[in-house]
């Protein structure tokens, strides 16, 4: 069968894969230079079912409403006149209940887990390097009372299987030496020693090398203007170069998929959610991190990528808007020094801004809608690095008409 996939991030590109393990043709079209330039470029490149949690919880509807008022909030509310802004968002607050919080991390932590092992047998058939650290992820507390609540938040990814350890001040530091500057600050902490941290762009590119010495087409610099259908069945997909035909077709297209979606009468509920990241250059600095790690205090996340350091933080509800300025990461910045003051070169740090694609439950959308010939596979929020092998594998069992590993009742809230 001739596949066609719109879309060459992370997502895109897993599901390529997986596809082609099945002898299927595929065409892949990306509008970018190359795989991986977007969302999939700027993450955290935290591999993390232990940080699966649902960000439709109920402490979001106060942290939006303060972002109205107060700089650093880990979500930003921006008020726009915006109606997918509003629609949204008020199905966003229709999740944010214990028993919906709950409900939908569980599923989450379940297609994570999922997917870290789909990813795990990727790399025992394919040898990528992408500067992977497989020493687990730190979240560390800077007071004792939110380590209490950090633990007992915790619980419900332990009930489901996740292997976590928690650690006193003394433990942190042995496990992560590059934070005894703040060791003061710092009460304690929550291990997931399964976790793991790797350069997302650099496994896509890999991965996608890999395809294309197996027959993959990759079509870049191509965007894509319209979907042609008729009746229930796509017919093409038309982009600014011609039409692109095949027999299935695949959208992955992140925070973009919404936009092509409704050109053809379907409405899924993604919203961009603007992410931050800082890029920098470890140098010859002596103390540069060594493992990942959260500062659950501030909500910034610290990778290291070979001879650098990812910095992430922060949320913005500000549409499809990726423009940045320096203020927007002062405060990450000023966190990430203080955490490594001999860390890395802060003055050569690569700003960047990108789009999650969230959906209001956190979960997927991965399935059929109107058209018997489009797959959905879109909508990974903040950790489509985490999710992509798994949700890739999921679709490939789809076409193959198998039944997926995972049971119709752990995923079911991930269809469409």
């Amino acid at each position: 069968m001739h596949i066609v996939i719109m879309g060459g991030g992370v997502v895109g590109i897993t599901t390529a894969y997986q596809l082609m393990k099945d002898g299927h043709t595929v065409t892949v079209i990306d509008k970018n230079a190359d795989v991986a330039d977007e969302t999939s470029w700027g993450n955290a490149g935290m591999i993390a079912p232990g940080h699966s949690f649902a960000w439709s919880s109920p402490q979001a509807p106060s942290i939006l409403f303060k972002s109205l008022f107060l700089k650093n909030q880990a979500l930003r509310f921006s008020p726009s006149f915006d109606p997918r802004l509003w629609s949204w968002s008020l199905k966003f607050l229709g999740q944010c209940t214990k028993e919906r919080s709950e409900h939908n991390t569980i599923r989450k932590h379940r297609l994570a887990t999922y997917s870290q092992a789909v990813l795990h047998e990727t790399m025992a058939e394919l040898d990528i390097e992408f500067d992977r650290i497989d020493r687990g992820i730190l979240y560390f507390y800077r007071n004792a009372r939110a380590l209490e609540r950090g633990i007992a938040h915790m619980k419900i990814l332990g009930d489901d299987g996740q292997e976590i350890r928690v650690l006193d001040r003394a433990e942190v530091l042995r496990l992560e030496p590059s934070l005894q500057a703040v060791e003061h600050k710092i009460a304690g902490g929550i291990y997931c020693p399964t976790d793991e941290t790797g350069s997302c762009p650099k496994f896509t590119r890999q991965l996608a090398q890999h395809c294309l010495s197996k027959g993959l087409e990759l079509r870049l610099n191509e965007s894509i203007v319209n979907i042609e259908v008729e009746g229930d069945v796509v017919k093409g997909v038309r982009t600014e170069k011609g039409t692109v035909t095949g027999d299935l077709y695949i959208m992955a297209l992140g925070s973009q998929s919404p936009i092509l979606a409704r050109k053809i009468g379907v409405d899924i509920p993604i919203y961009p959610v603007k992410g931050y990241s800082l890029t920098i250059p470890v140098g010859d600095n002596p103390m540069p991190p060594t493992i990942g790690s959260v500062d659950e205090e501030n909500l910034v996340a610290i990778s290291r990528f070979g001879d650098s350091m990812r910095v992430t933080a922060a949320a913005a509800f500000a549409g499809y808007d990726t423009s940045h300025k320096p203020a927007d990461f002062a405060f990450m910045t000023e966190v990430a020094r203080e955490l490594y003051p001999r860390g890395a070169d802060f003055d050569r740090a690569h700003r960047w801004a990108g789009l999650r694609p969230m959906t209001p439950t956190n979960l997927p959308i991965i399935g059929r809608r109107r058209h018997a010939n489009l797959i959905y596979n879109t909508g990974h929020g903040h950790i489509g690095w985490t999710m992509s092998h798994g949700s890739a594998r999921i679709v490939s069992d789809m076409v193959a008409g198998r039944a997926p590993a995972l049971r119709e009742e752990q995923i079911n809230d991930c269809l469409v």
